[in-house]
């Protein structure tokens, strides 16, 4: 699979995580068929082409964690948009018992 095909997929999924929820990049990468690639998620996720399009905000780590190198302007700023949809961050982490969108 080629990259930019990679990347479309992911942004695919990242588009159907609703307002008020998350999903983790080890989610996207399983299901995309790839779940060892969670790393090339967040490289695609760095790359957005469309953010007003792909809430790529929405997408945190296997523990809930946000991540410094948001490509938006980092953590602080994924928090923000985080908790304007609702989603309360606690030392940057989000309960994914409580917000966790499941992909399948």
């Amino acid at each position: 699979m080629d990259d930019s095909n990679f990347y479309q997929r992911v942004y695919e999924y990242v588009k159907l995580v609703p307002l008020g929820k998350v999903t983790t990049y080890g989610q996207i990468a399983a299901a995309i068929g790839r779940p060892k690639a969670s790393r090339v998620v967040g490289y695609a996720l760095h790359k957005n082409p469309n953010p007003q399009e792909i809430p790529c905000h929405r997408v945190v780590n296997r523990e809930g964690k946000l991540t410094e190198s948001f490509a938006f302007g980092g953590a602080k700023e994924q928090k923000r948009r985080l908790e304007a949809e609702g989603v309360e961050v606690k030392k940057n982490r989000v309960d994914l018992d409580r917000y966790l969108f499941h992909l399948w």
